[in-house]
């Protein structure tokens, strides 16, 4: 097993199941044209969300971390023509190549791209929220998380992502922020009452990874 072998099974089953994309492939293109890190969702991970937003008929959605507008495009696609979606970015040079993508892809409608620390941002969303995708600096994962429960309706979810980082995630003793903001969201998770949850690790064109998915209970 390689990352050589891991990227060819992507590209097969995005090549299958996830049809080419002009505005998709677009907003990929300006992202890396702009510089910004190559650290979007795969297409099959874009794709999952979508069908995640659909499969609960989410009419509204918030996105923590906004990057190039990827993952944005995959899930305002999901919503219908009334729906919205916030997302959240703390740096300008990324949201303004947001704005660009999604409006190139025809969602400028649907997306509120609004630029700060999320943390400060977080209070001024209003809910009830459908389905929130967090995927931002992970040390501040288990604050995300809270402002996210607070928001999301019951029967909605709460998605986490990049929740394994390569294995290091079990290292408990790690001084590395980003994995001690992940073991204290799960801690979190495990402890509260009014969620159920559970995690998976990924491999693909992304490396070694997982995510974890949080029912808010009816």
């Amino acid at each position: 097993m390689s990352q050589q072998l891991w990227s060819e099974v992507d590209d097969y089953l995005s090549g299958v199941l996830v049809p080419s994309d002009p505005a998709l492939e677009g907003a990929r293109q300006a992202s890396d044209e702009a510089g910004l890190p190559s650290i979007a969702v795969a297409p099959n991970q874009g794709k999952l969300l979508n069908l995640m937003a659909r499969m609960i008929g989410a009419r509204s959605i918030l996105e923590i971390g906004t990057l190039g507008g990827y993952s944005t495009i995959w899930l305002a696609r999901a919503l219908p023509p009334q729906g919205r979606l916030v997302t959240l970015e703390s740096d300008p040079k990324h949201a303004e190549v947001a704005r660009g993508n999604i409006a190139a892809a025809g969602l400028g409608g649907l997306v509120d791209v609004r630029v700060g620390k999320a943390l400060d941002l977080l209070p001024s969303v209003e809910g009830p929220i459908d389905l929130a995708f967090i995927d931002a600096d992970k040390a501040n994962n288990p604050a995300y998380f809270a402002a996210s429960l607070k928001l999301v309706r019951p029967g909605g979810v709460i998605v986490v992502d990049n929740v394994v980082r390569g294995g290091a995630v079990t290292d408990a003793a790690s001084e590395d922020p980003n994995i001690q903001g992940i073991r204290r969201l799960h801690e979190m998770i495990a402890a509260e009452p009014r969620v159920d949850a559970t995690a998976i690790q990924t491999v693909g064109s992304k490396g070694y990874d997982g995510l974890t998915v949080v029912l808010v209970k009816p």
